[in-house]
């Protein structure tokens, strides 16, 4: 059988950090983690090495007997940052409606009417950063879906949602057009009409209008907590309008969020709110966003933010 070495490659550098996290100079023989997966010393070298091009792990004390690894600090970083994503409640809520709207649509195309919703848990489909998700959260993911009538089926007093269930054909419209990416099918439609103020007394931009005028008064001295607290509540009331993919969603939310509640604190630190305001221009800036209305945002979160890197 093919060893599938890009597969392996995430377990691997969680194993090395698990195994080192005492000591992250010691180096630790993998060979243990290559029986567990049926490699030989040979595929565990392989595997090895792939993870060193990667820059996640490396090999410096290895030999083709005896394959041996630590964490680089990219590596390092690349676990903490995974660790950071398995444990968000709000990306684990997002995977387990993908994962489970998926797996029925890949039921109803095998023949299967109605399976136990539960029986995704023994798919891929059911996996979050590599960690399987919850019985619970697959639960609240069928009422979720059920709700907005992606799929169908037969509620019980034990479960929030259905036990056993059948996609729709809306359902099917979102995993085949969408990729079953939930988020993105609701916001599909939102960009009719819909117009929204950016601070007081700007005016309206409508989503869709290629004409625009903005006026902010920001505090020439340095940031201006007020308009940055007006700043950071246009970006989330615009985010549903960007249709940005459910990742960068969430994270364009978040910053708004976090902008939001450093600037009303009461001592607003600069350097946090330049930051933020760097990735959220680097989402306006990035070919997810097209349109008027994301050119400006971009534009105003400069004046309201100086010193950004250039819409």
């Amino acid at each position: 059988m093919a060893i599938d070495f890009v597969v392996l490659h995430e377990p691997l550098v969680e194993w090395v950090h698990e195994q080192t996290a005492a000591d992250s100079t010691e180096y630790v023989t993998i060979t243990a983690f290559g029986e567990q997966h049926g490699l030989d010393e040979q595929q565990s070298f392989r595997l090895l090495l792939t993870c060193k091009d990667w820059g996640l792990l490396s090999d410096r004390w290895a030999t083709m007997d005896d394959p041996a690894a630590n964490l680089t600090p990219q590596g390092l970083q690349w676990v903490q940052e995974r660790h950071r994503r398995r444990a968000d409640p709000r990306a684990r809520s997002a995977t387990a409606r993908k994962g489970l709207l998926t797996w029925l649509w890949e039921q109803k195309n095998d023949g299967a009417g109605y399976p136990l919703v539960q029986g995704v848990l023994r798919s891929p489909h059911s996996l979050h950063e590599g960690e399987r998700v919850a019985p619970q959260e697959i639960d609240r993911a069928s009422a979720y879906l059920h709700a907005k009538e992606l799929i169908r089926g037969s509620k019980t007093g034990q479960t929030e949602g259905p036990v056993r269930a059948e996609i729709t054909a809306e359902g099917q419209d979102c995993v085949e057009h969408f990729d079953g990416d939930v988020s993105a099918y609701e916001r599909r439609n939102s960009t009719g009409n819909t117009t929204f103020n950016i601070g007081e007394n700007t005016g309206n931009i409508a989503a869709n209008s290629r004409d625009f005028t903005m006026n902010a008064t920001t505090n020439k001295d340095g940031i201006d907590p007020a308009a940055v607290v007006m700043l950071a509540r246009a970006l989330r009331q615009a985010a549903p309008i960007l249709q940005l993919p459910e990742d960068e969603f969430i994270e364009f939310t978040q910053l708004a969020t976090r902008i939001e509640a450093e600037a009303a604190s009461d001592s607003p630190d600069p350097g946090r709110l330049q930051r933020w305001g760097t990735s959220i221009m680097g989402i306006l800036n990035s070919p997810v966003v097209s349109g008027a209305l994301g050119s400006v945002l971009a534009a105003y979160t400069g004046i309201v933010l100086p010193g950004l890197p250039p819409a």
